[in-house]
């Protein structure tokens, strides 16, 4: 776990680097031309959605665990507890779309430089 703390901190390092790096228009990498626009804050914009699709992941695989346990508790119950995982797992993704589209838009919201 040491390692892996370790390494995140040199990846962050190394963004908030390229980061602070002005603008040019020579240069060859799209994400150093997206970091240098943005700042760190399309970066944020990413974790934020990546947190929310990681949640709603769990959460489906939460849903769908809890589902089979359930069905082989009772069979006969199979085709209710069936509907009602889909559309439980239906509105879980619902909230993993709304977190995507929220750090998109507050992606577009950033004013250039």
């Amino acid at each position: 776990m040491n390692k892996l703390t370790t390494l995140t901190l040199m990846a962050f390092s190394a963004l908030a680097l390229l980061a602070a790096a002005p603008a040019s228009a020579d240069t060859g990498a799209l994400g150093t031309i997206l970091l240098a626009d943005f700042g760190l804050a399309g970066l944020g914009a990413g974790i934020a959605a990546g947190f929310g699709v990681v949640g709603a992941g769990i959460g489906i695989g939460l849903i769908g665990g809890k589902a089979v346990e359930a069905i082989a508790r009772q069979p006969e119950m199979a085709g209710r507890i069936f509907i009602n995982m889909i559309l439980t797992a239906a509105l879980v993704e619902g909230v993993a779309l709304f977190a995507v589209i929220v750090g998109v838009i507050a992606l577009g919201k950033i004013p250039a430089p």
